[in-house]
């Protein structure tokens, strides 16, 4: 999985080195942006509208959101064939938000999601042959071939976690950490829509503002809880306002300077005066998850609608192209490039060895006794059954 990662990574940055050298068709250093307006709740001001930002970020951006989608496009086509098995949720469609927050944080700050993570574990450093490999149950994956779609880690990335909501009270736990060892980091508790509804949250939100800990707590609303639209399954809709002594933020979520700008306010707020609540709204392309056809519950009219005039990949595109910062040919090579490394990554999920059968029972305990016997868990019983 290393050498394979770092080929990859290699050929990026030869790529990512070469668009970024300005092209006599796109001499510019700098744009501005107007980012969508936020909305806020209990906040005196917010992020501002006007951003500035380099061609070295337009194209990283670019790239990013790019990698995440062509990542999840080939995880959906794996599945199709039945390689992947189990559930598996996309994220096409909500890039913009992994990929703006991340922009705004560093490494040492901590992130924690739902089961929804593909894009976050990209982001969080780990590669497409590691997310891919892992949802095919490879032990190149990132979490050995053991976590699958929805259990996968990194460092300070908590992954995606299978029970709706109980990543924010975690969150909170994290973020209590941060604070009590004074570090200056914080943490971004990502949930959906359909788990806004959760009393669970409502108890980390307390005890977030009680001890003004560093937590940003995100909402991705995708507009849907599982295939009930919110509409239909929210009282009230206006997730940002749902943390009542909790200050709030509006965020278009399909524009990734708007989420980046609005997460570097996040935590520079949440550093100085506690947790703050931000809701991202974005939109999910496929079901709820690979099972789910998503079709049933909003027309095939209404998806390619968001594609064509809201889709965050092709509205960045057309920002940055028209500000004259890169050009097609810049887009192209960073397209070829992507398609490269996502192909062999999706071969390597096919071909990449699985986990012998005494591993199944390993990463139980740290360090345990060379005698040490699990009650119910004797591969040799398990072998004897085949």
């Amino acid at each position: 999985m290393l050498s394979s990662w770092k080929v990859g990574r290699t050929c990026l940055n030869k790529c990512f080195a070469a668009v970024t050298q300005a092209s006599p068709l796109s001499t510019a250093s700098e744009a501005h942006h107007t980012t969508s307006p936020y909305k806020l709740h209990r906040l005196d001001h917010g992020p501002s509208t006007e951003v500035t930002y380099t061609r070295d970020e337009a194209l990283e951006l670019y790239r990013q959101m790019r990698m995440i989608r062509m990542m999840e496009t080939t995880a959906g086509n794996l599945y199709k064939a039945k390689i992947i098995r189990g559930f598996c949720h996309l994220y096409s469609g909500q890039e913009a938000i992994a990929v703006g927050m991340e922009a705004a944080i560093d490494k040492d700050d901590s992130v924690i999601t739902a089961y929804r993570a593909h894009g976050w574990c990209y982001v969080r450093g780990i590669s497409p042959h590691g997310v891919l490999a892992e949802l095919t149950g490879r032990k190149t994956g990132c979490a050995n071939g053991k976590g699958g779609s929805m259990h996968m880690y990194n460092h300070n990335f908590y992954g995606g976690n299978g029970i709706v909501g109980a990543q924010v009270p975690l969150g909170a736990g994290i973020a209590f950490a941060h604070k009590y060892k004074d570090d200056g980091k914080v943490c971004i508790s990502l949930f959906g829509d359909g788990a806004a509804n959760q009393g669970q949250l409502y108890e980390a939100y307390n005890m977030a503002k009680l001890w003004d800990l560093p937590a940003i707590f995100v909402c991705e609303n995708n507009g849907f809880g599982m295939g009930t639209s919110t509409d239909r399954h929210s009282a009230s809709t206006t997730y940002y306002t749902r943390g009542d002594y909790v200050p709030g933020l509006w965020v278009d979520g399909m524009d990734v300077l708007a989420v980046k700008e609005a997460t570097r306010f996040a935590k520079d707020y949440v550093l100085n005066n506690g947790p703050i609540l931000i809701e991202a709204a974005t939109y999910r392309y496929h079901g709820h998850s690979m099972s789910d056809p998503g079709t049933s519950y909003r027309t095939r009219d209404e998806i390619q609608e968001v594609r064509k005039n809201r889709d965050p990949i092709g509205r960045w595109k057309e920002i940055i192209t028209s500000s004259g910062l890169v050009n097609n040919d810049d887009i192209k090579k960073i397209e070829d490039e992507v398609k490269k490394v996502v192909n062999a990554a999706g071969e390597a999920a096919k071909t990449d060895p699985e986990l012998p059968v005494e591993e199944l029972y390993t990463h139980i305990f740290v360090d345990p006794p060379s005698d040490m016997k699990i009650r119910g868990c004797d591969d040799s019983i398990w072998a004897a059954t085949k």
